[in-house]
């Protein structure tokens, strides 16, 4: 059973809950984003991915990746997918229309990435941080850099990475070693290697744009000392760029979705903002990331519970305590059965309130023709990110796992499908911060120097 897109699921949170047309329509770039062309939104990126997406889910995850040669396959079918997605227009929903956007409201696009995550996981990872690099770009990035890459990074003709991790520094970024060193022409050379990248290598477009965080000569020991470079795969002139994946991980889920360990051998690229900068632009990134794997945990939790319930909805066991008749009952009927499902129903409504709210807030903080409306959104958004992280991937995991319970035996087995939601959920807690990290953010980036309020 492929995980089927519900609308109507969706569209009475949006509408009747949250108010999101009124509040929508009250921003100068989405007076026309009434209710009618949100649900038409909405309708057509369902079918999308219900047609195109989610029938790869299973290949990905029992076919993986294949590395060869410094190369790196994707499952069949994803590059055909992502194409298609591309030319679509779906990676550009949200950005600007003068960046080659469609300039349609963050909380659609929040909506498409849940649904993408539910339906095929390991495709959704390719182009889910799009987003987040675009904006880091948009803000920090010269105008030369914003000429050669903005556009192809909003309409998702070609994909970015975000290039963090190293061997020894995890978590704690500040021990990045990872070498920049300035040239006489503006660019930089970059030595080093980052561990865990997502989609480092890959097939499904003609170049990747990597950011990668890294340091300068003489720079400061620690966070301070970091800066964000640009470097993309394939330079200007055709030639590829000395950036090489050296393998991807074998991991216990996301089978669909390259990790690789990336070599940068002298590679050229470009400072993004000011030296010493880095962390404060890449938190642009990461901030979008993190809502987007608040998302996926929220998509997750929806596909295990799709299955359980169309399982618990056909299988029969024993008499429910109450019923009549001589047949045995529909496991559903069961009180056990009914508060595992029931839970975990309520565990996504109530996400998806939060996550959409801070989809719509969101928009605020970048249209809202009032300074102090946008940095009360701002601050929403800033503050309840690391929470909607931690929380819907935590329960992603266990909700899944949950779901599990009501197959029984039969859930333990690849069959069925909901195994694979329970692998690859676990993971969704670790990257783009662990959960630990989101607590640490919360309370000291936020809570602390804002004296607690």
């Amino acid at each position: 059973m492929d995980y089927q897109p519900r609308p109507d699921d969706i569209l009475p949170l949006l509408h009747g809950v949250l108010g999101a047309p009124a509040q929508l329509q009250a921003l100068p770039p989405f007076a026309e984003a009434d209710a009618d062309l949100q649900a038409q939104v909405l309708e057509e990126a369902g079918k999308f991915v219900a047609e195109v997406i989610a029938p790869l889910n299973r290949a990905g995850d029992e076919t993986g990746c294949r590395f060869e040669a410094g190369r790196v396959t994707t499952p069949p079918g994803f590059a055909d997918a992502y194409r298609a997605f591309w030319q679509a227009g779906w990676p550009a929903l949200s950005a600007a229309p003068e960046d080659g956007g469609q300039g349609l409201p963050a909380v659609l696009e929040a909506v498409l990435y849940e649904w993408l995550a539910a339906a095929n996981h390991g495709f959704t990872m390719a182009p889910g941080l799009l987003h987040g690099a675009y904006e880091c770009l948009r803000h920090h990035g010269s105008d030369t850099l914003k000429a050669r890459y903005l556009s192809r990074i909003a309409t998702g003709e070609w994909l970015a990475t975000m290039c963090l991790t190293e061997a020894h520094a995890g978590s704690d970024l500040g021990r990045v070693r990872t070498k920049a060193v300035p040239q006489a022409d503006g660019s930089v050379r970059l030595d080093g290697s980052k561990i865990f990248i997502s989609g480092g290598e890959h097939d499904l477009t003609d170049n990747i744009v990597h950011l990668v965080l890294c340091r300068l000569p003489d720079a400061p020991p620690g966070p301070k000392g970091l800066s964000l470079v640009l470097a993309p795969k394939v330079l200007d002139d055709g030639t590829r760029n000395a950036i090489h994946c050296e393998r991807i991980e074998e991991k216990m889920g996301l089978h669909g979705s390259p990790t690789c360990v990336m070599r940068f051998d002298e590679a050229t690229g470009w400072l993004v903002g000011e030296p010493g900068q880095g962390l404060a632009a890449m938190f642009v990134m990461m901030n979008s990331a993190r809502l987007h794997v608040a998302l996926q945990g929220i998509g997750l939790l929806d596909a295990a519970w799709q299955k359980a319930r169309a399982y618990a909805d056909e299988r029969r066991q024993m008499k429910a305590p109450g019923a009549t008749g001589s047949e045995a009952s529909l496991i559903a009927e069961h009180p056990a059965i009914a508060r595992i499902l029931d839970t975990q129903r309520a565990w996504i409504d109530g996400a998806r309130l939060i996550a959409y709210r801070t989809g719509l807030q969101l928009d605020v903080a970048r249209h809202h023709p009032d300074a102090k409306a946008r940095a009360a959104a701002q601050q929403w958004c800033s503050y309840v990110t690391p929470v909607l992280k931690a929380a819907c991937t935590q329960q992603a995991f266990e909700g899944a796992s949950a779901c599990l319970q009501v197959f029984g035996g039969h859930g333990y087995v690849r069959e069925w499908g909901i195994e694979q939601i329970v692998r690859d959920a676990r993971v969704t807690m670790i990257y783009e911060g662990t959960n630990e990290i989101q607590a640490i953010d919360l309370l000291v980036r936020k809570v602390l120097p804002d004296a607690g309020a």
